[in-house]
């Protein structure tokens, strides 16, 4: 059996792991907060015929050895976490982060999730939760007689009432970071979970030390960069293809040796 058979189809493999990841890109290039990945290979295990250094004759040695390769697997999906740009909204729920961090929220489940999607709302309660209803913690409620939110770099919020000549502090946001944040758990709904790869959750004030500060009416787009997704769209299609013409290549040698008389 031609081992590059199974060498480029392990290929094939990957490069179509490489094209969900790039899809996957491509697909949220709108999603606020998103963060692309990128699909990273390892080579699998070699067939060693001759060890490297080992004795080829009398006082000689051989200085490569014979090992051929037996294919490629995915490795790791590497989530970057590189800031996307700043779109305004001057919606006053809407708040971006400039920086590193993450908004916490509270899981249906009770658990706590982090999120770079500052598009937060006002529940019918008056609660600021996120897009599906988790609220953010933590817990921050605008009472009915609020006439303006106003949150600062450094995440206090501040309410405007009518009568009243100062704005009433309500509450102050918090920021969580992680020593790996690619290390992220993704849930899906722009939501993330810590691992034992993340780290434990580190929370602090917006504008401290290893927290970014808050932008309030801005959101932060996707760092998807759709010129360099279409090149590496390219360049897997155009992989995925050389590894096919390999595999009908290795059955045509077979044919030839199935054909000898």
């Amino acid at each position: 059996m031609i081992k590059s058979l199974n060498t480029a189809a392990t290929g094939m493999q990957a490069q179509q792991t490489n094209m969900d990841v790039i899809a996957n890109n491509l697909a949220n290039v709108s999603t606020t907060g998103f963060k692309k990945s990128r699909a990273e290979f390892e080579d699998l295990m070699y067939h060693t015929m001759k060890e490297p250094g080992a004795a080829s004759g009398l006082n000689a040695v051989s200085p490569t050895g014979v090992q051929t390769g037996l294919g490629v697997r995915t490795s790791a999906i590497q989530k970057d976490f590189d800031p996307g740009s700043i779109k305004q909204t001057k919606n006053p729920l809407d708040i971006a982060i400039e920086g590193p961090g993450f908004f916490p929220v509270q899981l249906p489940d009770g658990q706590i999730g982090y999120t770079r999607d500052g598009s937060f709302k006002k529940a019918a309660d008056g609660r600021i939760v996120d897009k599906n209803g988790n609220p953010l913690q933590p817990e921050i409620t605008i009472p009915p007689n609020a006439t303006g939110v106003e949150i600062s770099a450094t995440g206090q919020v501040s309410i405007a009432v009518t009568g009243a000549l100062e704005p009433q502090n309500i509450g102050q946001l918090e920021l969580v970071n992680f020593v790996n944040p690619a290390g992220l758990k993704a849930l899906g709904k722009n939501i993330f979970i810590p691992t034992g790869a993340s780290g434990l959750p580190q929370q602090g004030a917006p504008g401290q030390a290893n927290f970014g500060s808050l932008s309030q009416g801005e959101l932060e787009s996707s760092n998807v960069n759709i010129v360099d997704e279409m090149v590496n769209m390219i360049t897997a299609q155009r992989a995925y293809e050389t590894n096919s013409k390999v595999i009908q290549a290795s059955d045509q040698m077979l044919q030839y040796m199935n054909n000898l008389r």
